[in-house]
């Protein structure tokens, strides 16, 4: 079975394989303590414990990776790579945080330079973070799109992207026409989605910023486009639920308006969604619809709590992916977000086990995403995107896990736990995409 293309890493292994918030634990993960995964041309060939696999492999070269934990790579469901200069700005809500930041910062995209500039720090910082697929915001400006596609394609990412559309209620800078909006975007279409690891997503930025002609246009790419996501906002503020209310009077709720024009569907990825009513909450259940759960955006432009049990019951499911969304959101690292997800639950009177944690990270938001069958856990045939950890790498993780090695499901539970918690980008060891490695702590 030797191949010159073809090599195996060591360490302790985790993935998941059902869901922990419908099965308990035990039965929804693997764990090998001592496990081997062999990739072939960026795939994976076989995974499993080292002792049972490596008499099968014997000339492959192996690289080991001690004391260390590795998942599939994590999955950040939105995020807006324009706003990473913005990061932790001082003071305000969500819409009038639109106006004294996001706006400004968003103008700048028109030039391709600056654009690229931002995207390749931003994809960078992605992979030093462990992340290896996202769901992307770019803005108004097709040069934004098409620079992140390069940018992307050239790290061999996997991501989900598409060219913002506003036509109203945003500086005049940034606003399209709903005609404009169809011709660019079918253009940037018919250039990137399907191509590489890149998928297009139609994305009108919210239904504030959008006129109704500019909506039954996004519901026309989507009709054309059938297999296009739909990326896009939903009731993430108690000011901005009242100007949709009074933009769409016709509309009963909020996400009727984007259901009138054929936008909720199963490819459709909405952020936020923490004030939905009871029909909502049922009726993305019954559209497929994800929802992109992103809890330090959320506390920090002072937005709510997310009802993550409410999404996640057992009578009317929707699928649910974590998010950073940077720049309102206060880091890149999938661990922190997790860690503040954990306390938005708790917040809420709910809870939220690692377990569930490090699945809406990894298999979870590749089954919101319908990209279950190319990435999220580590079955035979899959991208290899894999992040490795290490739960001892600041004196304070050292000092809470005097452990180095991880020898039952208890002591898994308790360094995942940690890692949430205390982690951040310290504790991303080496990302590798397709097999291959991306970043790692030495290389910064």
């Amino acid at each position: 079975m030797a191949d010159s293309d073809m090599y195996g890493i060591r360490s302790a292994f985790l993935d998941f394989i059902d869901d922990p918030f419908r099965v308990a634990a035990s039965p929804s993960y693997r764990f090998f303590e001592d496990g081997l995964l062999v990739v072939s041309e960026g795939k994976i060939e076989a995974f499993g414990s080292y002792q049972r696999l490596r008499s099968h492999y014997p000339d492959i070269p192996i690289i080991s990776h001690p004391h260390r934990l590795i998942l599939p790579g994590f999955i950040d469901t939105h995020i807006h790579y324009p706003q990473t200069e913005i990061i932790a700005s001082y003071g305000e809500q969500l819409l009038e945080w639109l106006d004294r930041y996001a706006f400004p910062a968003e103008q700048q995209f028109r030039d391709p330079d600056h654009a690229r500039r931002v995207a390749s720090f931003f994809l960078d910082e992605l992979l030093r973070n462990g992340t290896t697929t996202a769901v992307v915001m770019t803005t108004i400006f097709p040069e934004s799109a098409t620079v992140f596609f390069e940018e992307a394609q050239r790290r061999n990412m996997r991501a989900i992207a598409g060219l913002m559309m506003m036509d109203r209620n945003a500086p005049e800078e940034l606003l399209d026409t709903p005609q404009l909006a169809y011709d660019r975007n079918k253009k940037l279409i018919e250039t990137w989605h399907n191509i590489d690891r890149l998928n297009y997503a139609i994305t009108p930025r919210f239904a504030i910023t959008s006129t109704p002609e500019q909506l039954e246009v996004a519901g026309q790419l989507k009709r054309e486009y059938t297999d296009a996501y739909v990326h896009t906002h939903l009731s993430e503020n108690c000011e901005e639920l009242k100007t949709v209310s009074r933009l769409f009077p016709e509309s009963r709720d909020y996400l009727e308006v984007y259901e009138k024009f054929g936008l909720a569907g199963d490819r459709s990825i909405f952020a936020h969604c923490i004030h939905l009513n009871d029909s909502e909450f049922r009726r993305l259940s019954e559209s497929g619809a994800a929802i992109a759960f992103c809890p330090t955006s959320n506390l920090f432009i002072g937005s709510g709590l997310f009802n993550l049990e409410k999404a996640k019951s057992t009578s009317n499911p929707i699928p649910v992916g974590l998010a950073t969304d940077v720049g309102g959101g206060t880091s890149f690292s999938m661990l922190k977000t997790m860690g503040t997800a954990y306390q938005v639950a708790q917040l809420r009177g709910q809870n939220l086990s690692p377990w569930q944690a490090f699945y809406l990270a990894t298999l979870g938001a590749a089954k919101a995403l319908h990209l279950d069958h190319y990435i999220g856990n580590f079955d035979i045939g899959k991208e290899a995107d894999f992040v490795v950890l290490d739960w001892r790498s600041t004196p304070g993780m050292k000092f809470r896990n005097p452990r180095d090695e991880i020898e039952s499901p208890e002591e898994l539970a308790d360094v995942l736990f940690s890692l949430m918690i205390l982690g951040c980008d310290r504790a991303v060891d080496a990302t590798y995409i397709a097999g291959e490695l991306a970043g790692d702590r030495d290389l910064g």
